[in-house]
C-alpha cells in the first residue's frame, strides 16, 4: 500500500555494520510506501558510510558510542525529540535503541516485541529466528524480510531474492579498485570478529592456492587482518592482499565484477549482496536458517549441513568452540567451496 501523505520518518538501527547495510532496504521499502516522506537513519557511529549518500536518506544521526556512550546518546535524542516525527520504526532488539523510540514525539512507534521498552510501541511484531508466520510451519525468512513486517500493510513475499540491500556508491568507488580490477580475479574475506564464524585458516590458503591458478586473488579486509591474509596467500603468485587499502564501499566496488567472492557469515557477504557479486558464503557456527544469508541471483552456501549436534551453538560466534574441535569449520571440504565457481 502506497501512501501518498508527506510524512517525517525516523528509522533506528544501532547494530552491527551489517545489519545497517540490510536496513539499507528497509529505507527502500518506507520510502516507496510513503513517496513524499522525509527518512531520518540513526546508527552508531562507524556504519555511517554505508547509509550516507542513499536518495532514500534525508539526514544521518550519529551515535559516538565512545567517550561518553550515555552522554552522547542523551545529547541526540534532546536533539530529535525538536523534530515531530509522523512515524518511528526501531529495527534494534536492546535497551538502548527503545529508549531513543519511546522518547521520540510521534503518535506512531514500531519495533520488535523482543526490545525490552516494546510495551511504548503503537505497533509490535515478533522477531523470530528461524521465523514462523502462521499455523507453527517453519519458514526461514531473510532478516530483510522479518524487518519488513514493521510496516503497515506491506506485502512480504516469500522470495527473498528481490530484497537486495543497496549501498551509496559513487564513481569514485570504482575509479579506486580500477586498478586491481582488470582481467579474471577473485574476492576473498577471510576475516570474522567471531573465531567461530570463520573458515579455518588452513582451509582458505588450500582455496587460495586452487583459486590462484584461474585468476589473480585479492583479499580484502580491515587494517588489523592484514597479517591473518599474509599468512594464508604467503608464497602463493597472483595474489595481493588490499586489508586496510579500500573502504567498505571501495571493497563493495571491488567485488562487483569478480570472478567469485568467497566470504564468511560476515559484513563483506552484505557488502556482495549489495552490488550483486557471485558468492560463496562459507557457514561455520551459524547456519542460513538465521535469516543473514547472501541475497545476490548467484550466490550460494556452504556448509557442513546437519552433520553436527553442536551447530548452530549460539546466533552469534564465539571466540573459540565450545567444544574445542571446531568440525562445523574443519568438515567443510575444499571440493564443496570450489564446486561453486561458474
Amino acid at each position: 500500500m502506497t501512501h501518498t501523505s508527506s510524512k517525517t520518518i525516523l528509522i533506528i538501527q544501532t547494530a552491527f555494520i551489517g545489519d545497517t547495510i540490510l536496513a539499507s532496504h528497509f529505507a527502500r521499502a518506507v520510502k516507496e510506501t510513503y513517496p513524499d516522506s522525509k527518512i531520518h537513519f540513526f546508527l552508531r557511529k562507524g556504519n555511517e558510510s554505508v547509509i550516507q549518500g542513499l536518495s532514500t536518506i534525508e539526514k544521518t544521526w550519529i551515535w559516538d558510542k565512545q567517550g561518553g556512550k550515555t552522554r552522547n546518546l542523551m545529547k541526540l535524542i534532546k536533539e530529535l525529540r525538536g523534530i515531530n516525527f509522523d512515524m518511528v520504526f526501531n529495527l534494534h532488539r536492546h535497551f538502548n535503541s527503545g529508549l531513543v523510540s519511546m522518547l521520540m514525539k510521534s503518535p506512531f512507534k514500531a519495533g520488535f516485541k523482543q526490545n525490552p521498552l516494546s510495551t511504548f510501541y503503537t505497533r509490535k511484531v515478533n522477531h523470530l529466528i528461524p521465523h514462523f508466520p502462521k499455523d507453527n510451519e517453519a519458514v526461514i525468512w531473510h532478516e530483510v524480510q522479518r524487518n519488513l513486517q514493521l510496516i503497515p500493510d506491506f506485502k512480504i513475499e516469500d522470495n527473498s531474492k528481490i530484497y537486495k540491500p543497496e549501498l551509496p556508491l559513487t564513481e569514485k568507488n570504482f575509479s579506486k579498485v580500477a586498478p586491481f580490477s582488470k582481467g579474471d580475479y577473485f574476492v576473498v574475506a577471510p576475516a570474522s570478529v567471531w573465531f567461530t564464524k570463520a573458515w579455518s585458516e588452513s582451509k582458505y590458503r588450500e582455496l587460495t592456492m586452487e583459486l590462484a591458478k584461474r585468476g589473480r586473488v585479492l583479499f580484502i579486509g580491515a587494517p588489523g587482518d592484514k597479517a591473518l591474509c599474509d599468512r594464508i596467500r604467503e608464497n602463493i603468485p597472483q595474489t595481493e592482499n588490499l586489508c586496510g587499502q579500500l573502504s567498505l564501499l571501495d571493497s563493495a566496488a571491488l567485488m562487483k565484477n569478480a570472478k567469485r567472492v568467497f566470504v564468511n557469515d560476515s559484513a563483506p557477504l552484505h557488502l556482495a549482496s549489495c552490488v550483486n557479486a557471485k558468492t560463496t558464503a562459507i557457514f561455520c557456527s551459524t547456519v542460513p536458517a538465521f535469516g543473514y544469508t547472501p541475497l545476490a541471483d548467484d550466490s550460494v552456501v556452504v556448509d557442513v549441513g546437519n552433520s553436527l549436534a553442536c551447530r548452530p551453538c549460539g546466533l552469534h560466534g564465539h571466540k573459540a568452540c565450545p567444544l574445542g574441535h571446531f568440525k562445523c569449520s574443519y568438515d567443510i571440504e575444499i571440493s564443496q567451496v570450489l564446486a561453486t565457481l561458474s
